[in-house]
């Protein structure tokens, strides 16, 4: 059965399945869908055109749904939908999209939120990313999953992150980061791949073996632009998918240019779409 504090407000509006948990002072109004077995612990306000999937947990004074920080926003009626086995820890923020940006912010599944992350208007985040505490999230960013957002990055406005990388603490990351790609710095530098990560996730030696030798030409070797490496690189390791993964991530130039090694010309990144 539902259960409801007495404490709670909830509009009329609000739509709550089986087995969902609402706590002292929480506080729900606008378009909002929670779905079965979900626990608001206490405190939690959320507000306009947001579902929540299965499952979920969320801590006291996590703000969700409510409108964008984002002077162009005129009050449309974008959605925030996140998914199923969430983990939304204290002081989390999540604002919907815009009509600028698909109208949607999407969370996946079973990911983890610690204290204070945000999540801006539009951003896209797949399943299974951790953001620890106080990372941010700038609008219209993309989180492939698996990821890693280290305590207190902060990721720069239309940034896409591929899945399985990691994003260092306390690093401003301003370029796409490559899948598998592990970036640090005050101004984020590619350093190499998520070796760690990719042996947690079970990637065989074969795979891990060809990722790094895919790395080596792309970016430690000298011969040629990079656009000749990486034809380079998918003609000798095109048949492992996760380096296809990786060289189709770099051929989808986004708005944003390539996070790169430090030693790195600037100059020979790709370049924004």
């Amino acid at each position: 059965m539902t259960t409801i504090h007495p404490t709670a407000i909830i509009a009329k509006s609000v739509k709550l399945a089986a087995g969902v948990t609402v706590g002292p002072y929480c506080v729900l109004d606008g378009e909002v869908d929670i779905g079965e077995g979900t626990q608001l612990l206490s405190h939690v306000v959320i507000s306009g055109h947001t579902s929540i999937g299965e499952n979920c947990k969320i801590f006291p004074f996590a703000s969700l749904g409510h409108a964008p920080q984002d002077l162009k926003y005129k009050g449309e009626k974008s959605q925030l939908t996140i998914g199923n086995n969430n983990i939304i820890r204290e002081y989390v923020t999540m604002n919907p999209g815009t009509e600028g940006g698909g109208m949607v912010t999407s969370i996946g599944n079973h990911c983890l939120f610690m204290v204070s992350t945000h999540v801006a208007h539009d951003c896209r985040i797949g399943d299974h990313v951790i953001m620890a505490n106080n990372a941010t999230l700038g609008g219209h960013v993309y989180v492939g999953g698996h990821s890693i957002i280290g305590g207190l990055a902060a990721v720069h406005q239309f940034v896409r992150i591929g899945e399985y990388a990691i994003v260092g603490g306390m690093s401003g990351v301003e370029h796409d980061v490559i899948p598998y790609g592990s970036v640090m710095g005050e101004r984020a530098n590619l350093a190499g791949l998520n070796l760690v990560g990719l042996k947690r996730h079970g990637f065989d030696r074969d795979a891990i073996h060809a990722l790094r030798n895919a790395y080596k030409i792309l970016f430690e070797e000298e011969d040629g632009t990079l656009a000749d490496r990486v034809h380079k690189a998918r003609e000798q390791h095109g048949s492992v998918d996760a380096v296809t993964q990786m060289l189709a991530f770099m051929d989808d130039k986004g708005s944003r240019s390539l996070c790169v090694p430090k030693a790195f010309s600037r100059q020979d990144a790709p370049q924004a779409a």
